[in-house]
């Protein structure tokens, strides 16, 4: 055999090897929409077959047969009753066997026993082969609801572990700048195996204490999948440290190789730091990092967004979007104001900033410098692309703030996020306009619109696609799209859109993206691909920011507001306290420990709590827009590209120009957050 066969049949092995975590992922996300699906499956069943069979609700489960005789020989057992009688007599006892009186309660009993023969006779002949194939059936998707809702903890860990090997495999877990030279990729693995080390090492430890200990185990399955989970993931970056890829350049800088680092990786390394060394417990990484699957449920939705997403990324609704924009040859600035405005519908849906970049950010970046925005402020628009959408209906965020806070439920949050959002696009709006380098025009009305109309007609078969999948899920399974329906519905929404452009639409693409699948079998494949690499890199992060939750609730502490008596010092505080916190943790982390540890304090200053959540929202989108860490910022950058982001960093003329994508969001969102923070306050609403 060849050099180039024996070469081909290797490469061949290793892409059939990645694929089997790809398809374990993929079978639990798709696990979990059937099984959540068959909750309104079950239900609308239970109505349907009360429909074709009367008193349907009855036959539903066996009754158990009669075990009576309903002709019993009454002589022989009144005999036997009163031999029984006779040899139980003392002499004490004179009162003789009344054979009249027994035989009336066998008659009795006999004529009830003959009732339950009568009622299990005419159950049988109601519950017909068609009945038992069609309860069976029910019954299925009602066990795989509860093993599903039971199991969530599990399913979680499991897919934790599978997407973050896949991340780890493929060297794309999340940091300030990718692994480019050798260096990058020894100093990078080098901590990610001291991370995932001191991971396995506390799992390792907590696996022996608490099985050792003579109290039983509640979840055996989830402590040994955490030991093995963090055991492979250290064996991944023992080998890759010893390995790193053949076209790395040589050399590299300690600066950029410590940018390489993922971050799960410097929080992992910080708190097993304290954990080991300060609080002298090895077993108690892994403990806190455990508090991470106690809201399996959160978590599980953020990988089916995260797959929304890539669905999404699949189809050509974000070119067809923008294409009915591009005719009126919008200034970039007022461009970037519309993809702003647009954007925040999907990221409302999706469930967090990170996800919309990630799925839209490619297209945002792309559209704007299509029609000559400058780096920086395609840079800016397409990072600012997702935080504005997170206080509208049905943002999981929201949802997560109602669950944990009794003072405020998801209406009113919704009400009011909603006009912070239009307060968003006003500030965006006005900023846009002062650092507009060009004249503001706009193409003729008499050029534009037809083109324009035209293009927006392209978009009535997806949004019919949307109505009928949304009303078919109305209409048979009683389920509505809401924020609590919206993780398993919205994927198999996007996927019959790509069914249709593959299938159906006769339309020809606006753009030819390479990362843009032909087929309808291929674009599933490469979503899920993509959703695994991204699902193992944020939930990697998110359940390091769940260690941060339970250290820093045990540290942080905000009672010295206690010490102030002016609200408006009470709120300046606090804003400042959310930034910081935007600065250094995920959203759904975030919020928990705001819930935690300063909510309370706020409300009991005079700061109400739909106000307090407010500002909480906007507060910590500043922060993921502010350095140091800027998360919003790096996942901008991993969908654009390295190369065009060094492009921009070289552009501009001036200070705020060459600063513009970190300058523009950081005014937009600051203003805002004063607005929101203290506008409230001025007009006397508190």
């Amino acid at each position: 055999m060849s050099e180039v066969s024996v070469s081909q049949v290797a490469q061949s092995q290793i892409n059939v090897l990645e694929r089997i975590p790809i398809l374990v992922i993929l079978g639990l996300l798709v696990f979990l929409i059937f099984a959540r699906t068959g909750e309104s499956v079950h239900g609308q069943m239970a109505k349907l077959g009360q429909f074709f069979w009367e008193d349907y609700f009855s036959l539903r489960t066996d009754i158990p047969a009669p075990t009576c005789n309903p002709d019993p020989d009454i002589e022989a057992r009144l005999d036997q009753l009163e031999r029984k009688a006779e040899s139980e007599l003392d002499d004490l006892i004179s009162e003789e066997f009344d054979r009249r009186a027994a035989r009336q309660s066998l008659e009795s009993l006999i004529q009830l026993c003959r009732q339950e023969h009568a009622v299990a006779e005419n159950y049988n002949s109601r519950v017909t082969s068609g009945v038992k194939l069609f309860r069976a059936i029910e019954h299925k998707f009602s066990q795989a609801s509860i093993f599903a809702t039971a199991q969530q903890q599990l399913f979680l860990v499991l897919l934790l572990f599978v997407a973050a090997g896949v991340a780890t495999w493929k060297r794309h877990h999340i940091a300030f700048r990718p692994m480019i030279s050798v260096m990058d990729h020894r100093v990078s693995t080098f901590l990610q195996l001291l991370a995932n080390g001191s991971l396995a090492l506390s799992s390792w430890v907590f696996r022996d204490t608490t099985f050792s200990s003579s109290i039983a185990v509640s979840n055996p399955m989830i402590i040994n999948t955490l030991v093995a989970g963090s055991s492979v993931m250290t064996i991944l970056s023992a080998w890759q440290l010893f390995n790193p890829p053949r076209d790395a350049p040589p050399g590299g800088s300690v600066q950029h190789a410590l940018l390489a680092v993922p971050l799960y990786t410097y929080a992992m390394l910080a708190f097993a730091f304290v954990v080991f060394f300060r609080h002298s417990h090895l077993a108690g990484l892994s403990i806190y990092f455990s508090a991470f699957f106690e809201n399996a449920g959160t978590y599980l939705d953020v990988a089916l967004y995260l797959w929304c997403g890539m669905l999404l990324k699949q189809t050509q609704l974000g070119e067809r979007v923008f294409s009915v924009f591009t005719p009126w040859k919008l200034p970039p600035e007022l461009l970037a104001f519309v993809a702003i405005a647009v954007i925040a519908v999907p990221t409302a849906y999706t469930g967090a900033s990170a996800i919309i970049i990630l799925a839209m950010g490619a297209v945002t970046y792309r559209e704007l410098r299509k029609v000559g925005a400058r780096r920086q402020l395609a840079l800016a628009a397409t990072a600012m692309s997702g935080s504005s959408g997170i206080v509208l209906k049905p943002c999981l965020i929201v949802v997560i703030i109602a669950i944990l806070n009794k003072e405020v439920v998801t209406d009113d949050l919704f009400y009011w996020g909603t006009r912070v959002f239009m307060l968003t696009l006003a500030v965006f709006f006005i900023y846009a306009l002062v650092t507009k380098q060009d004249k503001l025009s706009v193409a003729r009305t008499s050029e534009a619109l037809p083109v324009s109309l035209g293009n927006a007609g392209a978009l009535i078969p997806y949004v019919a696609t949307f109505v009928i999948m949304a009303v078919l899920y109305a209409t048979v399974l009683n389920a509505y799209l809401d924020q609590f329906s919206a993780p398993i519905i919205l994927p198999v929404i996007i996927a019959a859109i790509i069914v249709f452009e593959r299938k159906l639409s006769k339309a020809q693409p606006i753009y030819h993206d390479p990362e843009r699948m032909v087929g309808v079998r291929s674009a599933v494949t490469k979503s899920m691909s993509d959703a695994s690499i991204h699902v193992g890199g944020l939930l990697m992060m998110m359940s390091t920011f769940v260690i941060m939750m339970g250290l820093g609730g045990k540290a942080m502490s905000a009672t010295f507001l206690a010490e102030f008596s002016s609200v408006y010092t009470v709120m300046a505080m606090l804003m400042v306290m959310l930034v910081v916190i935007g600065m250094f943790m995920e959203s759904m982390a975030a919020a928990g420990l705001v819930s935690l540890t300063i909510a309370p304090i706020a409300y009991q200053q005079g700061i109400d709590p739909i106000h307090f959540w407010m500002t909480c929202l906007v507060a910590l989108e500043l922060g993921y827009l502010s350095p140091p860490v800027a998360l919003s910022h790096i996942f901008t950058r991993q969908v654009v590209g390295e190369e065009e982001a060094m492009l921009a960093s070289r552009e501009g003329h001036k200070f705020y120009y060459r600063h513009e994508r970190l300058l523009l969001p950081l005014l937009v969102m600051g203003t805002t957050l004063l607005l929101v923070g203290f506008g409230p306050l001025l007009y006397g609403y508190q």
